[in-house]
């Protein structure tokens, strides 16, 4: 059996995907191939149940249908499931099993505050997908496969234990403050690594220079597999809700999960093994003004930014200690 797997971005969603990815190849022996942007195939590429990554720049071209047409698959399981994954199921003409992605059920959330989500997340939604198939959750949450040959640059950590702090996020509604970061670096006892990429340079660079010398900037400086190895190295892990808090999750690592804009109820929340729950998330309740957006926003729309000015950092630090 040969199997395509949709699901164009981002690194959050694809890591999201590795249960399916895992379950399709072990439970079904299936040669297991996937399609994303090209710019997201690295998260993929040491997978050991992953066969084959297509990917594309802007658009799905002919001579990608073409390619994928050869291929003569049995099954195409659409975990994206938008207008551009439909024209390309339809190109193919192969069987195929779609994601249902509840977008009114989340418009209404953020739109009424009616909540008639599932409570279950979305790697169990993604599995039901592909239920009918004979697979099975096998409780062993996410993956992510950190290359063989992946090294830091000498002298990047402190030698003792570390806090690695992700502070960024695509969308502004789902980050800190830089004050507000300042502040719980300041805080934390231990030595603090940031991590982020080139939109979180100079951020970095001046929470470092003010919190101190225990607070080391990595932002801008690594690869995103570089950046997975600080986190499996620390002792534990502060993220917002990006991608690099699923990647932390997949390798098993205590998370502070910190929430702005968007809420845990999307269903989005570190996912782990059965056996195991490391999450400790870190949100302002009471706002009505919550969930803003199911992405995030470039500001608050209300303009006082309350889910992340009025965030606790006595809970953030407490969180660290649990």
């Amino acid at each position: 059996m040969k199997i395509l797997v949709l699901r164009f971005s981002s690194i959050g969603d694809i890591v999201l995907t590795t249960p399916v990815i895992r379950c399709l190849k072990k439970q079904l022996g299936a040669e297991i191939h996937f399609l994303c942007k090209k710019n997201f195939a690295s998260i993929l590429e040491a997978n050991p149940y992953c066969d084959k990554i297509f990917g594309f720049d802007r658009e799905i071209d002919s001579e990608l249908v073409k390619s994928l047409k050869q291929e003569a698959y049995d099954q195409v399981i659409d975990l994206h499931h938008n207008l551009r994954t439909f024209r390309l199921k339809w190109s193919l003409g192969r069987p195929t099993r779609s994601f249902k992605k509840l977008n009114w059920e989340k418009w209404l959330l953020v739109n009424t505050g009616l909540n008639l989500l599932p409570t279950e997340h979305i790697v169990d939604r993604y599995l039901a997908t592909v239920a009918q198939l004979g697979v099975q959750n096998d409780g062993a949450g996410l993956d992510y496969f950190i290359p063989a040959g992946t090294t830091l640059p000498i002298d990047t950590l402190p030698e003792v234990p570390f806090i690695a702090f992700a502070i960024g996020a695509t969308h502004a509604t789902k980050r800190l403050p830089e004050a507000k970061i300042l502040d719980i670096c300041s805080a934390i006892q231990q030595p603090v690594v940031l991590l982020g990429g080139k939109q979180e340079e100079e951020e970095g660079i001046r929470i470092a220079a003010a919190a101190g010398p225990h607070v080391y900037n990595l932002c801008a400086k690594l690869s995103l597999h570089q950046s997975a190895l600080v986190a499996k190295l620390a002792e534990s892990v502060i993220s917002h809700d990006t991608g690099l808090m699923h990647i932390a999750a997949a390798l098993h690592k205590p998370i502070t999960s910190v929430w702005g804009s968007t809420v845990p109820a999307f269903g989005m929340s570190p996912y782990y093994p059965t056996s195991m729950d490391l999450n400790t998330s870190i949100e302002v309740t009471g706002l009505s003004c919550r969930p803003c957006s199911k992405i995030g926003h470039s500001q608050c729309p209300k303009g006082h930014f309350r889910c992340m000015k009025e965030q606790s950092i006595s809970a953030i630090l407490q969180s660290l200690q649990s």
